[in-house]
């Protein structure tokens, strides 16, 4: 399978360059954790590799460890930031494997017993709460 070119103009590469908003969870050299403007459960949040990549395909071997042990780091910061049961982590690539945008990125999303992630209906949640959800992430984040 040949895969297509990365998009330098993706949301993420945007937001990497400060051209679009977020709200910033955590960030070093190689890896950035941010809000998911529509998250499928309270503290629904993203790691991306710096790097441009377009998902596991094609990324270097090095960006993609960054990666999982920012994971790491945000997926123990939302369970205790939220008192979760657990925690999904999500990753798609391709249209076929689910992918929508074209940079590599996973979902980190606490869970709490017996109740189901919300539907993705592609509406942008509320700022303040994502302002709100952040803050936490990002106070257990300085605990830890």
């Amino acid at each position: 399978m040949s895969q297509p070119a990365y998009d330098p103009d993706n949301v993420f590469a945007k937001i990497l360059r400060g051209e679009l908003p977020s709200h910033k969870l955590y960030e070093d050299g190689g890896t950035f954790a941010l809000m998911d403007i529509m998250p499928r459960g309270d503290g629904h949040c993203l790691v991306i590799p710096k790097k441009p990549s377009r998902n596991i395909l094609d990324v270097e071997p090095d960006d993609l460890a960054a990666v999982m042990v920012t994971t790491q780091k945000l997926a123990r910061a939302v369970v205790k930031a939220f008192g979760a049961d657990g925690v999904t982590i999500q990753q798609f690539n391709e249209p076929a494997g689910g992918q929508v945008v074209f940079h590599l990125h996973v979902h980190i999303i606490p869970r709490f017993d017996g109740v189901k992630l919300r539907p993705h209906t592609g509406e942008m949640a509320d700022q303040g709460e994502l302002a709100a959800n952040a803050e936490k992430i990002r106070a257990a984040l300085a605990e830890m």
